[in-house]
């Protein structure tokens, strides 16, 4: 997966004090992050799944002949999904272990803090591609973990002298705030560390009984040196592994690339009892024993950001295969980092954003909402003849399936797509408001059947609102604040505008326009008067920071 963000730029210049309460603050950033996208069992007999809409597939795994269909609903275009898979270096066709079902496991956060846009980068990824894995009519166990057993979460609740427990398990709720704001699916199953030492324990051992961990005074580590593949995800070769750079200093080790995977027991620290004495577990071992409690040690996709291809990722693989030699991913998926000024944002940097630092408006957003809702309200109030959609409506909804499907079978490559919403978008509005359009024969079911292709498209992005009503009328509002200015006072300047027009004073009515521009509010002209929507402001544009 490419780089995410890059047309987010205008939309991350000021801070703000809270998320999204609104769906539009939430469903603007995760516009973005879809158009800069370019590029999910429990043990068997148990496969994990959760539902998604049951509307038609807009792509199918199967053949065209297959599936059979005609008209706008069908037939749904087939396409291999190809997908970059770290592993191999190169995009490989998606072959699941078991026809019909995907096992994915994705690293999720540590809960010590909010989350930032980093983060939203990752988890809209691979809700984008749990959602189009659904479409294609897979049965997905989607299992995303959260670490609420952590250094930094200690270090977090001993700075605000709260128990570590309760902190990340506030973190942890405010997560699913925000993805749930971000309109990502809740996956199938989101185990948390602290709910399942008896697993880790339990792989631990197995992974002494291989040979390949020691313990040292209650601590245990794996050992690198037994396992000859280490390296093979991320490249690295174990002389690359200095101490006091990527890995811990520590005397004690045999190798200085040998990592924890149980601590023992600090003062002050939260503990589990273990065969090794009191402790708790390291970082690595925590997802590699929740990923095969609900996975098994064979799945299909294991996925995260980029920055955990190593050490995290690498140390999974080894004292995976440690614990069972039969320990297989099918595809290593990995998103890349977003970033500031060319730097990765991090929390350490201070150069972070978090997810509840958004308020700009979209005028994209705002162009593709008011185009569904105008086509909304007119068919709502008509009998529509689904079987008589008029051949260009037709061309125009093959085309843009066509698109859809060659664009995500391309390793999710979303910003073609959203790109492709043009034609149909400038289809409906030309049915809704010019002369010729609205002479059509068929309009109404030109209409019906352009605007679902392009909701169920939205539905599979995850960027469909429950209301495109609410979401306009949130963007407008937010546009307003940003100017300084309230509704009657633009309203007031359109109709200035237009006496400056009747009186061929131009200039005056350019100024006018310009300057409501300026601070984010574009005019409309058309036959029935002049109206206004959300824009970019252009002060806001020649500031923001550069982000990629």
């Amino acid at each position: 997966m490419a780089s995410l963000l890059k047309l987010c730029k205008p939309f991350f210049l000021t801070r703000f004090s809270s998320l999204p309460n609104s769906p539009a603050a939430a469903t603007h950033l995760r516009t973005h992050l879809c158009r800069a996208l370019v590029r999910p069992r429990k043990r068997p007999g148990s496969f994990c799944s959760s539902s998604l809409s049951s509307s038609r597939p807009l792509a199918s795994r199967e053949s065209s002949s297959e599936r059979g269909g005609d008209g706008a609903d069908g037939p749904a275009p087939a396409a291999e999904l190809w997908l970059f898979n770290t592993m191999s270096r190169k995009k490989e066709a998606f072959r699941p272990k078991v026809e019909g079902k995907v096992g994915m496991y994705v690293c999720g956060v540590t809960a010590y803090d909010l989350s930032h846009i980093g983060h939203a980068r990752v988890y809209v990824t691979f809700d984008v591609l749990y959602r189009y894995l659904k479409n294609l009519e897979y049965e997905v166990c989607y299992v995303r973990n959260f670490t609420d057993v952590d250094d930094k979460i200690i270090a977090r609740a001993n700075e605000l002298g709260e128990d570590p427990i309760s902190l990340s398990k506030r973190y942890c709720e405010e997560f699913n705030v925000d993805m749930m704001h971000l309109h990502c699916l809740p996956p199938s199953v989101e185990p948390r560390v602290s709910d399942h030492m008896p697993q880790i324990i339990d792989m631990i051992k197995k992974i002494l009984d291989s040979g390949c961990a020691y313990q040292i005074d209650g601590d245990v580590y794996f050992s690198v040196d037994k396992f000859p593949e280490y390296g093979q995800l991320s490249g690295r070769k174990l002389e690359d592994n200095r101490a006091g750079e990527r890995v811990a200093v520590n005397s004690r080790k045999k190798n200085p690339a040998d990592f924890a995977l149980w601590k023992s027991a600090k003062e002050g620290e939260p503990f589990w009892e273990s065969p090794w004495g009191p402790g708790r577990p390291g970082w690595h071992i925590e997802c590699s024993a929740m990923s095969a409690a609900y996975l098994g040690y064979s799945f299909d996709i294991h996925g995260g950001g980029m920055d955990l291809v190593f050490p995290h990722h690498e140390n999974e693989i080894a004292q995976s295969c440690a614990a069972c030699r039969q320990s297989n991913i099918g595809y290593w998926i990995h998103n890349g980092f977003v970033t500031v000024d060319s730097e990765k944002m991090s929390k350490s940097l201070g150069n972070f954003f978090t997810i509840r630092q958004l308020e700009s408006a979209s005028e994209r957003m705002y162009y593709i909402y008011q185009t569904l809702y105008d086509c909304e309200n007119v068919i709502s109030q008509h009998a529509i003849q689904q079987d008589n959609i008029p051949p260009d409506a037709l061309d125009c909804i093959a085309k843009f399936k066509n698109e859809f499907v060659a664009s995500m079978s391309d390793d999710l490559h979303t910003t073609i797509i959203l790109a492709a919403l043009s034609d149909p978008l400038k289809n409906i509005n030309d049915l809704l408001h010019t002369r010729k359009g609205r002479k059509q024969q068929q309009r109404m079911e030109s209409l019906a059947a352009l605007e679902k292709v392009i909701r169920n498209v939205l539905t599979v992005l995850g960027l469909l609102p429950g209301s495109y009503l609410e979401v306009l009328q949130q963007l407008r509002e937010k546009a307003l604040k940003r100017a300084k200015l309230t509704e009657e006072e633009v309203l007031q300047k359109i109709r200035d505008r237009t006496a400056a027009r009747n009186a061929k004073e131009y200039e005056k009515s350019d100024t006018i326009r310009k300057h409501l521009a300026s601070v984010g509010i574009a005019l409309m002209d058309s036959p029935n008067g002049t109206t206004w929507r959300p824009t970019v402001p252009l002060s806001m544009q020649e500031q923001v920071a550069p982000m990629t």
